[in-house]
Formats: C-alpha cells, sequence, structure tokens
C-alpha cells in the first residue's frame, strides 16, 4: 500500500482510490452482521498494519468518510485508537502529525458518536505521549470550550473528561513552552460549564471535576467554596446522572478532604438522606455509599447520631430485594440443571505465603453486582460498628415487626430483616448478647422456609454468630444448639436450590473454622453430608464442596486421619482426581482440597500420595511445555495449573514430612522446580519458593547438586529495582534461604555476603513493605549468621540496630529461637561490633515472652554477663537507664543468671565464651 503523497509532506497526504476501498470494505464486513468468519475478516484488517500509512487510512475514514455510514467511521477510528499502543513509537512523525490534524476538527463533527470517538482516540494519544508532543490539542480544546457551539464545547469536553479519567495527572504538570499548568487554565472553564443549559455538558465537565479530588491540584483547592457552591446548585438537578456525580463528589470528599464538607454537613447529610430514596437506582446507590465513607472518616460520630433515627428505616427499606434483582432470577434455577460456563465464576487461587500475615484476602463479590441492597447492608454494618447498641433501639422494632410479617408477599421484608441482623452481629454484639440464644433459636427454623432466598440468608447470618454459637458448647443447652445449626446447615447444603447450596456451604465453612476440634466427634455425619453434595452439586457449586472440605480438613487436622472417615472422604474425591484432564480447570479446586488434606492427614496421606505426587509433576511438566509449544502439549498455557501443583506439593513436604523423600529421588522435581523459580510469573515463583523452603525442611539432599543455582535466583529476589512489585516472592525466597542455611551450613559460604548485602537494606528502610518480609528478613539473617558467623559478624555494626527493631517485632517462636542463636554466636565472634547497638539488642531480648529452649536462655544470659563484665565505669547503668521500664522489667528475668561479678575487658569476654573464664 502506497500513498499519493509528493515528497512525503503532511499536508499533501492523499490515501489510494484502491487500498482506501479495500479497506472500507473489510470494515464494513467486519460490521455486517451477516459476515460469516469474523476471524478471517480481521486477520486481513491486521495484515494492513505492516504498512506505514494505515493509521493514515483509518484517520481518513474516521475523519474524512462522509459517503460511509457512521458505524462503519466509528469502527475505523476506534481501530486506530487499538493501534497507537503498538503502534506509536515506530509511527513517522509525519503519519502522527497527519493523524493529530485529522483527529481535532472532529471534535466539532455533527454527529454525537463521532465526536465521542475522537474524544477516545485523543484520550489515547495523550495517555502513550503526553499533551508535550502536541501543543495544538490544548489550544484547540480551549478554542472549542470558549466557542459557545454546543457541539464544538460537547466533543472539546468529552474529550477532556476522558483525559481527565485516563491520565488527570498530565494536566496537573508543568509543561515546557506554557506559562502555567493545563490544569489551572481548564478548571475555571470546567466550574462554568456546571451552569450550562446542556445536561451533556453539566455531565461531562463535574466528572472531570470530581477526577481531581484526590489529586488537589492547588488550582482545586484554591476555587473550594465555587465547586462546593457549583455542587449545591447541581444537587437538585433534573438528570439523575448529574445527581450521581453529585453524589460521588461528596462521597470522594469525605473520603480524601472530609475538612472541607464540616461547615457544610449537616445541609450534605440532610441531603444524601433524600437522594438515599432517589427513584433513580445509581443515583440512591452512590448517595448510599456515603455512610460507610463517612464511619471511615475521621469525623465526630455526632454529627450523624441525631439523623440515625431517621437513616436506619431508609437503610433498611432498600435493604429488601428490588423487584428486577436479578438474584430473584437466580434464586428460582433447579439444582440439577448443569451450569452453564457463563454461570461459573472467575477463580483465583491465592499463591502459597509463608510469614506472619497472608496477601490480602479475596473479595467473595468481586465477581458479583454491587447494588443498593448490598451497599445498604455495609453501610448498616459500618454504622453498627461506629454507634455499637446505640442504633438498636431504631433498628429492633423495625425487625421484630418484619420478622413477623406473615404471607407471601411480605417475604422481602423478612428477608432484609435476617440480613439486618447478621449485618450488625460483630457491631452490637454486646446489646445482641442476652438475647443470643433467642435470636439463634429463632433463626434455625428459617433454614427451612420456603422461599430460598430467605433459607440461603438465614445460613449467612448463623454464620456471623459462630464464634458465639461455639462458645456456648460449654454447657448442655449450648451444646444442643450447636447441633441443631451443625445439623441444620448440612441440611441445606443438600438443598436443591443452587443458591441455597451455596449459601450453606459457605456458612458451615465459617463454622468449621470457629468450631475447629469440636467437629470431631461429629466426623462421620459432617463427611456423610459434604460428600453427598459433592455427588449431587453441579460444577459451579462443587467448588464450594472442595473448600468446605479443605477447610474442615484444616480445622480437625489429624482427627481426619481415621479409616472411617477416608472411607468416607476418599473414594469419591480419587475418583474425579482421575476423572479430570490435566488441562480441565476444574482441577484447580481439587489441588487446592487435597492440599489441605495431605496437611492434616501427616504421614497419613502416604497411601494416597505417589498418584498425587506424580499427577503435580506431569501437570508442571505439561504446563512448561505449553508455555512454548502449545501444539506439542496439547493443551492452552494456564500459570494456575502449575502454581495450585506445587502449592500441593508443598502440602505434600508438609504432611509427609521426610515421607516425600522417595517421590522426590525418583522424579525431575528438582529440574523442574528451578524452572519455576525463574519464571516470569509472580505467582509462580512464590509458589515456587514456598516449596523449595518446605523441600529444604524435609529433604535437603536431593537439592544439593543444584543448590548454588537455588540460593543464586532465591538472592535476586530480594535486590529488584521492583521489590515492592514482588513482596511475596522475595517473603518466600527469603523464608527459603533461611530454611536452606540451618540445612546446609557452610556450604551457602560463597554467597553469604551476597544475601547480606541484600538483606540488611531492606531492613535499613522498611517502608511501604509488609511485616512478613520484614520479619523473615530478619530471621534469615540471623540463620545465617548462626551457621556462618565469621562470615558476618565483621559486618554487624552496620546491621544492628535496624536488625534488633526487627527482630523485637517477631512473636515467640522456633524460627525466633534461630535468629537469636545468631545474634549469640555473632556476639561470641565479635562482642565490640554490638556495643553500639547494645540498647536495640536488650529491647530485642526484652521482646520474648518466654525462651523455651535452655541452651539459647543460657546463650543470651551470657552475652549480657558478658556485656556487663566489659563495660566499666557506669557504662553499664547507664545503658540499662536508657531503657523503658517495661523493657528493664523484662530483663529482669535474666539478671539472676547475670550475677554481679566485677567488670572485665574485650578480652575477658572473649576468653568467657571460649569457656577459659567463668
Amino acid at each position: 500500500m502506497t500513498s499519493s503523497a509528493d515528497g512525503g509532506g503532511v499536508a499533501t497526504w492523499q490515501p489510494q482510490a484502491e487500498g482506501l476501498r479495500e479497506i472500507c470494505g473489510l470494515l464494513e464486513q467486519q460490521m455486517s452482521p451477516t459476515s460469516d468468519d469474523k476471524s478471517l475478516i480481521w486477520q486481513k484488517l491486521q495484515h494492513y498494519t505492516q504498512f506505514p500509512d494505515f493509521n493514515n487510512y483509518l484517520a481518513f475514514i474516521f475523519a474524512r468518510a462522509e459517503g460511509k455510514s457512521v458505524e462503519v467511521r466509528q469502527a475505523a477510528g476506534l481501530l486506530l485508537k487499538n493501534n497507537l499502543r503498538s503502534a506509536f513509537e515506530t509511527m513517522p512523525p509525519a503519519n502522527q502529525h497527519y493523524i493529530k490534524s485529522e483527529l481535532l476538527p472532529c471534535m466539532g463533527a455533527s454527529d454525537r458518536q463521532i465526536r465521542s470517538t475522537a474524544g477516545t482516540i485523543i484520550s489515547a494519544f495523550v495517555q502513550i505521549g503526553g499533551v508535550v508532543g502536541w501543543p495544538e490539542l490544548l489550544h484547540a480544546l480551549v478554542k472549542c470550550l470558549d466557542s459557545n457551539d454546543p457541539n464544538h464545547m460537547e466533543g472539546a469536553m468529552d474529550a477532556l473528561s476522558k483525559i481527565c479519567e485516563d491520565v488527570p495527572q498530565v494536566l496537573d504538570a508543568d509543561i515546557s513552552g506554557l506559562s502555567e499548568r493545563p490544569i489551572n487554565v481548564f478548571l475555571p472553564r470546567f466550574l462554568q460549564l456546571f451552569q450550562s443549559p446542556h445536561t451533556t455538558l453539566r455531565k461531562l465537565s463535574l466528572g472531570a471535576v470530581n477526577q481531581f479530588i484526590m489529586l488537589m491540584p492547588t488550582v482545586l483547592y484554591v476555587s473550594m467554596d465555587k465547586y462546593l457552591q457549583g455542587l449545591f446548585v447541581l444537587a437538585n438537578d433534573t438528570a439523575p446522572e448529574v445527581r450521581k456525580l453529585v453524589c460521588s463528589a461528596f462521597v470522594q470528599l469525605i473520603e480524601i478532604r472530609s475538612a472541607v464538607l464540616e461547615p457544610h454537613l449537616r445541609n450534605i447529610i440532610e441531603y444524601m438522606l433524600i437522594v438515599n430514596k432517589d427513584p433513580d437506582d445509581e443515583v440512591s446507590l452512590e448517595a448510599c455509599e456515603f455512610w460507610s465513607a463517612y464511619c471511615e472518616a475521621d469525623l465526630p460520630p455526632e454529627n450523624l447520631r441525631e439523623f440515625l433515627p431517621r437513616l436506619i428505616p431508609v437503610l433498611l427499606s432498600n435493604m429488601a430485594y428490588a423487584d428486577d434483582d436479578e438474584s430473584l432470577v437466580d434464586a428460582e434455577v433447579d439444582g440439577s440443571l448443569p451450569d452453564r460456563d457463563q454461570d461459573l465464576k472467575p477463580r483465583f487461587h491465592s499463591s502459597r505465603f509463608h510469614g506472619s500475615e497472608d496477601a490480602e484476602d479475596e473479595d467473595d463479590d468481586i465477581v458479583n453486582v454491587w447494588n443498593l441492597r448490598k451497599c445498604s447492608a455495609a453501610a448498616l454494618d459500618f454504622l453498627s460498628n461506629v454507634f455499637g447498641d446505640e442504633i438498636l433501639p431504631t433498628l429492633m422494632p423495625i425487625i421484630q415487626a418484619n420478622l413477623s410479617a406473615t404471607g407471601d408477599a411480605t417475604w422481602k421484608d423478612r428477608e432484609a430483616a435476617v440480613l439486618a441482623l447478621g449485618a450488625i452481629a460483630e457491631g452490637c454484639i454486646s446489646g445482641l448478647y442476652p438475647h443470643l440464644s433467642q435470636i439463634i433459636t429463632f433463626l434455625i427454623p428459617l433454614l427451612d422456609d420456603n422461599f430460598p432466598l430467605i433459607r440461603s440468608i438465614s445460613c449467612w447470618t448463623l454464620s456471623r454468630f459462630s464464634k458465639y454459637i461455639v462458645q456456648g458448647i460449654a454447657h448442655q443447652q449450648g451444646r444442643e444448639q450447636f447441633d441443631k445449626v451443625l445439623m441444620g446447615l448440612l441440611r441445606r447444603i443438600l438443598d436443591d436450590n443452587k443458591r441455597v447450596q451455596e449459601a450453606a456451604c459457605s456458612a458451615f465453612a465459617t463454622l468449621e473454622e470457629e468450631a475447629a476440634e469440636e467437629l470431631a466427634p461429629r466426623l462421620d455425619v459432617i463427611l456423610q453430608h459434604l460428600m453427598c453434595a459433592f455427588g449431587k452439586y453441579q460444577r459451579r457449586n462443587i467448588r464450594i464442596v472442595y473448600d468446605a472440605i479443605g477447610t474442615l480438613a484444616d480445622a480437625v487436622g489429624g482427627e481426619l486421619n481415621q479409616p472411617t472417615h477416608l472411607e468416607i472422604l476418599m473414594p469419591p474425591l480419587i475418583a474425579k482426581w482421575q476423572q479430570l484432564s490435566n488441562s480441565d480447570k476444574d482441577l484447580f479446586p481439587l489441588l487446592e482440597c487435597f492440599t489441605s488434606i495431605a496437611q492434616a492427614l501427616g504421614a497419613g496421606f502416604s497411601q494416597f500420595a505417589q498418584p498425587v505426587f506424580q499427577r503435580c509433576i506431569s501437570v508442571i511438566q505439561t504446563q512448561q511445555l505449553a508455555k512454548v509449544d502449545p501444539v506439542s502439549a496439547g493443551a492452552q498455557y494456564d500459570k494456575e495449573f502449575i502454581v495450585c501443583s506445587l502449592d500441593l506439593l508443598s502440602g505434600l513436604a508438609e504432611g509427609l514430612g521426610a515421607g516425600i523423600e522417595s517421590l522426590v529421588s525418583q522424579s525431575n522435581l528438582r529440574d523442574l522446580l528451578l524452572q519455576c523459580c525463574i519464571d516470569d510469573s509472580h505467582d509462580v515463583r512464590q509458589s515456587a519458593f514456598a516449596l523449595l523452603g518446605d523441600l529444604a525442611r524435609v529433604c535437603p539432599v536431593h537439592l544439593h547438586s543444584r543448590l548454588p543455582e537455588f540460593l543464586d535466583v532465591a538472592a535476586k529476589q530480594l535486590n529488584t529495582p521492583k521489590l515492592k512489585e514482588t513482596l511475596s516472592v522475595a517473603n518466600n525466597a527469603c523464608w527459603a534461604i533461611g530454611e536452606l542455611a540451618i540445612k546446609v551450613h557452610k556450604e551457602m559460604s560463597s554467597i553469604v555476603l551476597t544475601v547480606i548485602s541484600y538483606l540488611v537494606p531492606i531492613l535499613q528502610r522498611p517502608e511501604g513493605l509488609n511485616k512478613s518480609l520484614i520479619e523473615n528478613c530478619a530471621i534469615t539473617l540471623g540463620r545465617i549468621a548462626w551457621v556462618c558467623p565469621e562470615l558476618v559478624s565483621p559486618h554487624m555494626e552496620h546491621f544492628m540496630q535496624s536488625w534488633c527493631l526487627a527482630l523485637s517485632m517477631i512473636r515467640d517462636d522456633i524460627e525466633k529461637e534461630d535468629a537469636f542463636r545468631g545474634l549469640c554466636a555473632m556476639v561470641r565472634a565479635n562482642p565490640s561490633g554490638a556495643l553500639n547497638s547494645l540498647v536495640f539488642m536488650c529491647k530485642a531480648i526484652a521482646s520474648w515472652n518466654e525462651i523455651r529452649s535452655e541452651d539459647l536462655h543460657n546463650e543470651v544470659c551470657q552475652v549480657l554477663r558478658g556485656y556487663k563484665q566489659m563495660l566499666k565505669n557506669g557504662a553499664w547503668e547507664q545503658c540499662m537507664s536508657a531503657l523503658e521500664p517495661p523493657v528493664k522489667d523484662k530483663l529482669l528475668k535474666y539478671q539472676h543468671f547475670i550475677g554481679n561479678k566485677g567488670e572485665g575487658t574485650a578480652r575477658e569476654f572473649d576468653l568467657l565464651y571460649r569457656g577459659v573464664l567463668f
């Protein structure tokens, strides 16, 4: 394809008629509903991307093909927008200039769809290249806004609203050649447009300003009064989309800049109460967000307290199902009907994590529709946590009235009342506690209600009281009530309604976590119900059964390892395991379930271990091949298969202990694992390093031949400019290095100083890093110091303070013991290296509640005794006086062992440790 431009000049570029006709023809076919093979048409269009001026053709068709339909012109524009990301860097400047020059007039096009598409393309240009390389754009936008022509004003505002949404920071930046930031020019014009008679301009301008609340540029801050006055005027706008944006502005301001609203808070609360009942669902939903935002903001509760008697009834009313709620349709689906692919929620496996805090919990509603009902329940939950039992006098009469209503017509009100009880279960527990037995007694029969959504919400609300239901087991009445709840939930697990099945399984999993070993006497009946559900459920809900089984295994642990239990549990799971192919995504939750079972059964899982282990190896091999050659692998690459398999292998290592050694020795796991440790996926590396640490614990001999490579790649995870983006990977890699250190000892000498040089900066600059990584760094440094003190101790003065601070934050456990053995070993090797950090070391020692190891306790006492003898002329007493009283008190438990011997020297301290003195 060539153009008819002479000399490549921008102004003279013209398309060839033949090329223009071909591309338009393909776009028309692409738009045609009767086209047979859309993929073939798409391939032909992609073929044209090899020509340098293909995007010029698209720009010409979009801007100038007046004889073509708007849909074809739009298609050309959107294809141009999509091409920009890949083509922009290599696009000749002349072509860029041509495309930009064609776009600007389109902002004033008579057709709204063309104007909107032009705004989309312009925003894409700005996202990629900023505004620096397009000075004509800012001038054109200002000119259009000031033109008083509705089309030009709307086109410019459409483009600006998209830029503000996608890259607002671009407009709030200094730009060479301009006397002020672009936002300083645009914001006054946006505020002026709040008064426009055109709804679209009011909506776009308000939406644009709202995008800057988070950034809060100076011009918006100094114009805050004018902005707020504009919001008050627009609050009663006739257009619901404008009222929604007003509510959104107040919600954002209360979250981010609550102080600016305080003088107007009473009026804003009054307004939000009104629009919380707006006939437009989107407006009322946005208004409802205000109450949760208020509760989280740093504002005095008193401002809201007087409105509670009016607010709570509104929230409860909005918690009833709307007539068009999709859940009403879902609730009628027969449980025996197979799930469609679109019914299956996306699933997100959390990679294995070693540390004191896991990655963030997944949001259960991540793929559910957020609506007024759920938002109102969340607001009531927040209010109950802020105001506690204060809300009960207003709320409970409404709940009681709704629950006592009879007849099919009032079922939605009854359901909302049960939802409200669950929402306040945490915040109002003090007030509810004396009546809890009656409340639970009332809820249990609702598990058998005729309406499936009442059955399902009753499951959830009972689960919210799980902690207190389990606490009641201590007495006879409470134990009977626990059994009724347990059996009620098990009955609902076998419900014919899919929605109820899901709610019952989730509620039962919550109860399992609270009840733990209390479930042991009831395991047979629980397993019989769960495995009956396993045979009954369709694909979507069977995943929840896996979760309930896994949670049960975690809860009861070794109690599960009884022949009668395993006869019920394992055969159906093994049959499903054998039925699923290595590329079936239904394998994911089953792998997770087996992980929990393997950990619970321990050595008892050995009878099932060999085929499970081999399957994991096979899955990883298949996926590693699929990554480079999906045809040969017979599967499409999906990292989740690798992650789940690695985590199950970790579960096997944890459960079987040294019993996994024979399986590892006969496999190529070591080489596969090394490949996973260098994978480009963060999730794969995270799980790989978790498995590396688990194998180091139970069978380090099988890592030996590739130990330097494992240590090198693990260390590199700690020294990356993207550390904050890969914290969980670094966390597990750090933990694995520590586990290897205490197994291989001096064999890691060659990499010790490298690892230390990576650990120390993390400990010295912990800002923005998670607690677990800091703890693991401190433990791993201590473990390395324990096995190689002669290499680490010469450098200890550079990191003692930050290291001891981190050690003082770690809970008492075996890993902390290892770290303190390293501390003692370093002090033994280089006593003077810790002198300047003695106060910090004493605080770290005082962080122990109790050192259970007698050997370590004695070593710590020797350290303190040594420094007390070493420090002369009141220096020891001066050090002690720098400690806070609670720290001094905790150190007293070591005083008996420290003694009051005379002062000594550094050499005496060294001799003391070598056993010559003492």
